[in-house]
């Protein structure tokens, strides 16, 4: 009886040291083994052995658990494979982790804790930090040891990028060398403490990319890095240490940062819905990115061509030597005039600039403006002064010694930086465009010449005139796409037959065509009477022309004959949204999955537009007719006659001439002209809201009430009731929680103030999340007799929950 029951007590130790371990921590006289894993307390990381793709190398990882299975972030033993699975993970009575080889008895890898625990614990949190610390401390930030302090390819939020001056740790981000082979490779991120810090890439000491250095909003080299919503940023910089991280405002956002192996930096965040990662941007996204592209005293933009061009004051240096068309900028420019250093220099102010690099700087966060340019003049190796921080007006001085390398020109964000030149130089540029009075006198008398000229030659350009409006040369000399002839588009759509009509719009009909080629394309005939005169045909066309994006028409060319002009598309076999979703016997062929893709695609085509385009554009006339679909319904935006293109630092514009559609219009601009990107959240919003419904807002009406869509949604809402709004025609198909976050972000985007509203990359986000989303207000144009048109309703702090979706209720005061 003895023995049987000894014999059982071995059987069950044996069963419980083998099982899975499901805990968070492992302290002394525990061990992990391969096959075991350690997952963190919400779920999210784990930590345990694995092989990267088909290599058969083990070591030990964390992973994403929740999200993207399989997804490492982090390696320990990273020059040191084992070759199979006999590997532990232990810790020992000093807070010591090792890796053993059981196998061969030998260690693998072992942490570098400082200092000694009288209870150590290592523990995985649910940022991914494997941490080690003594259990009786209850100060989380006394840490023996971290994985943070030692990152593998992968940058979370949370981890610190930079450098203790103190403990001497440089925590960096190093790539790969192949997706198979997680040991160090040739590329990292890393802060450069040299002069004023700056973020770089780097291939080897050689740097690749440079972000620049910090400025109190954003790395110099990145201002997409404006503070917003989803993300905070930190940057810290004394006597101890030097560091950046950025954290994301809602836990359930995952982000990361990934060097690959190629030496490509990209931003992503989980996509729930397409259960992959969306990459939302990437560092090196043109030449301008290479580091010191266009060498000295010269600036990138990545909008011209050639990119480069050498300063003002400044000429290129390769010029002295007979190859001034030379595409190798690395020469870069030198100065037209030496600054003569004894009271004859000034400075010249460059704006919108990613400014030089920083590594030969010096810094003081205490001197103003006019203080810092005073110290420049007075040294005569300084050939530069900007502010250390735009916040505030700008404050600080941050001084340039030697040549200033690595330039930019931003379209939007960017910063002042003052440049020294000799004032000879800087009184030629400031005199430039100005006239004196014998030039003046010149003008006036060449003009007087010209015009009697122009009386001779009347006759002979009245018939040039003739010639032109033949061939339509004299409206193309602006257009910048292929002007076809009328002959081809006639033969092309059978001399415009109404068997080849597809449709009406609202400047005329569209008509089918096929090239002789084969292509076909869908040819929109403007009318004589439309309302696009020249001026919307070119901006249409010419807008397009410089767009290119999967959710944006496709435009081939145009064709100009006397009075009537044609825009030539890609042709769209599935027609526009609004075919599909007002039907409903063809909303029921989109399913759900469709429309969801549908409102996706929009929201991806105008992001675009607003944010990651080389212009900042605002459509003005978004929807569903304007939204057409190819052959595997991905939706494309089309019709850019009355779009515009906003500055830099342009944010609304206002006009006395009022066109669009009305029922997709946001109440500023239909009431009082003003447009800006928030006026095409609330028309994408509108839209949003009857692609789930099936039903146009400005034709909508209710047996009960008199109000539009958008006010029979918000009652709904208001009621607890979002769900009566999904259009019959999908029956179950829909996705509860989807179907919930589509609209409440729709009546996000419909909100009657415009900073209300989210922008488009925060619309973007929310979609794709699985966050709790904010609250909306009440609508613009929410037509309701028995409700006053204010912000009456507010939230209660009670919450509903369905399907496992929570969302705060909403009652009437």
């Amino acid at each position: 009886m003895e023995a049987f029951l000894l014999e059982l007590v071995l059987c069950l130790l044996l069963f419980f040291t083998r099982r899975p371990l499901a805990l968070n921590t492992i302290t002394p006289g525990q061990s992990i083994k391969d096959g075991e894993t350690l997952v963190s307390a919400g779920g999210s990381f784990e930590l345990g052995f694995f092989s990267p793709g088909s290599s058969k190398s083990r070591y030990l990882g964390i992973w994403y658990k929740k999200v993207s299975t399989g997804t490492v972030v982090w390696v320990a033993n990273r020059e040191a494979s084992i070759s199979d699975t006999s590997g532990v993970l232990s810790i020992n009575d000093r807070g010591i982790l090792a890796i053993l080889n059981s196998t061969h008895q030998s260690t693998v890898w072992s942490s570098n804790t400082s200092g000694n625990a009288q209870d150590p614990v290592a523990q995985l949190l649910e940022s991914g930090n494997f941490v080690v610390k003594d259990r009786n401390d209850s100060n989380q930030e006394n840490l023996l040891w971290q994985s943070f302090d030692y990152p593998s390819d992968t940058f979370l939020p949370g981890m610190k990028i930079g450098i203790n001056f103190v403990s001497g740790i440089d925590r960096y981000i190093s790539s790969w060398k192949s997706t198979e082979d997680p040991a160090p490779g040739l590329y990292s991120i890393r802060l450069d403490p040299r002069g004023w810090p700056q973020f770089v890439i780097k291939k080897g000491p050689e740097i690749l990319f440079r972000a620049g250095s910090w400025n109190g909003v954003y790395f110099t080299g990145k201002p997409v890095l404006k503070a917003n919503p989803v993300y905070s940023y930190e940057f810290v910089y004394n006597k101890n240490e030097v560091y950046y991280k950025y954290e994301t405002r809602n836990s359930s956002i995952f982000s990361r940062y990934l060097l690959n192996p190629s030496g490509l930096v990209q931003r992503s965040i989980w996509n729930e819905r397409k259960n992959d990662w969306e990459i939302f941007s990437t560092a090196q996204a043109d030449q301008c990115s290479i580091y010191a592209f266009c060498g000295a005293y010269a600036t990138c933009s990545a909008n011209k061509s050639p990119p480069c061009t050498c300063l003002e004051g400044f000429v290129r240096r390769s010029a002295s030597h007979g190859d001034s068309n030379s595409v190798d900028w690395s020469d870069g420019c030198t100065r037209r005039t030496p600054l003569l250093c004894d009271g004859g220099d000034s400075f010249l102010k460059h704006t919108g600039l990613k400014i030089p690099d920083t590594s030969k700087c010096w810094a003081d966060i205490r001197i103003n403006l006019k203080e810092c340019e005073k110290l420049c003049l007075k040294n005569c190796s300084c050939t530069a002064y900007a502010n250390l921080d735009i916040r505030e007006g700008g404050r600080g001085c941050l001084l340039w010694f030697g040549d200033l390398i690595d330039i930019s020109d931003f379209d939007e964000g960017g910063q002042d930086l003052y440049i020294r030149l000799a004032t000879s130089d800087l009184d030629h540029i400031q005199s430039k465009g100005k006239l004196t009075e014998k030039q003046k006198a010149g003008i006036i008398a060449i003009s007087v010449i010209i015009a009697t000229g122009m009386m001779i030659l009347a006759f002979l350009l009245y018939v040039r005139k003739k010639k032109l409006r033949k061939t339509g040369e004299q409206k193309k000399e602006d257009l910048e796409l292929p002007v076809l002839d009328f002959a081809t588009i006639a033969m092309a759509t059978n001399n415009f037959s109404s068997n080849n009509k597809l449709g009406q719009g609202g400047f005329g009909p569209v008509y089918k065509g096929t090239l002789i080629e084969g292509q076909e394309i869908a040819v929109k005939r403007l009318s004589k009477n439309s309302g696009q005169g020249l001026e919307e045909f070119k901006n249409e066309v010419n807008l397009i022309a410089k767009l290119q994006h999967r959710n944006l028409v496709k435009l081939f060319g145009c064709c100009i004959r006397r009075q009537e002009r044609m825009l030539i598309y890609e042709y769209m076999p599935n027609k526009s949204l609004d075919y599909f979703i007002f039907d409903q016997t063809r909303s029921k062929l989109l399913g759900w999955h469709s429309h969801m893709h549908i409102v996706d695609g929009i929201a991806r085509g105008l992001l675009y537009l607003h944010h990651d385009s080389r212009m900042r554009i605002i459509h003005r006339d978004l929807k569903a007719s304007n939204i057409l679909l190819d052959n595997s319904m991905n939706p494309k935006i089309s019709d850019f006659g009355l779009a515009r293109i906003f500055g830099v630092d342009q944010t609304e514009a206002n006009t006395k001439r009022v066109v669009g559609t009305y029922g997709y219009m946001s109440p500023e601009y239909a009431m009082d002209g003003l447009f800006s990107m928030k006026s095409d959240v609330f028309s994408f919003g509108v839209l949003v809201l009857e692609i789930v419904t099936g039903k146009r807002n400005w034709g909508f009406s209710h047996p009960e009430r008199d109000h539009n869509l958008l006010g029979h949604a918000w009652r709904l809402w208001v009621e607890e009731r979002p769900l009566e709004l999904i259009d019959n025609a999908l029956g179950n198909t829909y996705t509860v929680a989807e179907a919930l976050r589509c609209i409440n972000v729709a009546l996000l985007c419909v909100q009657r103030r415009p900073e209300d509203r989210p922008n488009m990359s925060l619309v973007l986000l929310m979609l794709c999340g699985e966050s709790t989303l904010p609250q909306p207000k009440q609508p613009g144009f929410f037509i309701e007799r028995n409700l006053p048109l204010d912000d009456s309703i507010s939230a209660k702090n009670e919450s509903y929950s369905i399907h496992g979706y929570n969302i705060t209720s909403l009652q009437p005061r």
